[in-house]
């Protein structure tokens, strides 16, 4: 063979190489057939513990209030797990990362994922010891970064910034891609997260929305719901809290969109099942405190 048929073989080889590498699906894009993701919004009363959870993957979103890590290591053994691949504390308020320190204490965990914050409280600081006891650093939740994944997507929307005194305004927004389907986390994001999120000109819809800060009125603008256009919304708050929350102005503007609501409060520990597909709704009765 003359080398000017070997050479163009090899370019031929090359092209074919990137051109099929290309094709890969990414995590996430093409679920296995008969494969199904969950996602838990756990009922740790006025507070927010979310947990996702894939065939070998296990990923946490805040543990809810001092006081309640104790109940979301029981919800973690009843459901089987034993190890969490990521732990996500949104912001340091201690309705999120209070009882983290207990479930940091009591299962493995490979990463762990916060803002680059400065806190002084007692609570913050368990927070940080728990996280140094499992001889792990701490790595910053901030747009553009992806929570490494072999069977979803995981993107971190924000912070887009630097936050305020206001540490809602520090809070990691995640979402979550499977299939067709979408999940938006939006920890206690405020309003002008909101803004920021809309004028990135990211694409926002989900079909799932954990409601930003617990159906307070300092989130869930109109113009960001009509954004994000889910067919539901999960809201965590306590029965009869104190905040009254979620509040009538949200839940006045959930209803003007259509968007039908689950409550922990009412429901308990409310359990999303999805195919990339279709998403399943159920009360989980036999994850509550006790």
């Amino acid at each position: 063979m003359k080398w000017g048929s070997v050479l163009l073989l090899a370019l031929c080889l090359v092209v074919v190489f990137y051109m099929t590498g290309d094709d890969e699906p990414l995590p996430g894009d093409r679920p296995e057939s008969g494969s199904v993701i969950h996602v838990y919004g756990f009922d740790v009363g006025q507070g927010d513990s979310t947990l996702i959870q894939t065939k070998n993957e296990t990923i946490l979103i805040d543990g809810g209030n001092n006081g309640k890590g104790d109940d979301v290591v029981r919800y973690l053994k009843n459901l089987g797990i034993t190890r969490l691949t990521a732990v996500i504390a949104t912001h340091p308020d201690a309705d999120h990362i209070g009882g983290l320190d207990t479930i940091l204490d009591a299962l493995p965990v490979d990463q762990v994922y916060a803002p680059r914050v400065n806190h002084t409280t007692e609570t913050y600081r368990d927070f940080l010891l728990a996280v140094k006891r499992q001889g792990i650093t701490i790595k910053t939740a901030k747009a553009g970064v992806s929570i490494p994944s072999d069977e979803v997507k995981l993107n971190l929307l924000a912070p887009l910034r630097d936050g305020t005194r206001d540490l809602n305004s520090w809070s990691t927004v995640l979402q979550l891609v499977y299939g067709n389907n979408t999940f938006l986390f939006m920890g206690d994001a405020p309003i002008r997260t909101e803004q920021d999120l809309l004028e990135s000109g990211m694409d926002l819809k989900a079909d799932v929305l954990k409601v930003g800060h617990h159906g307070a009125d300092t989130s869930s603008s109109i113009p960001f719901l009509q954004a994000v256009h889910p067919s539901r919304a999960l809201i965590s708050a306590g029965e009869g809290n104190a905040y009254g929350h979620p509040r009538p102005t949200v839940m006045n503007a959930l209803a003007a969109e259509s968007i039908q609501v689950d409550r922990t409060d009412r429901m308990g520990t409310v359990q999303y099942t999805s195919d990339g597909e279709t998403i399943q709704v159920k009360s989980r009765t036999d994850l509550r405190p006790e």
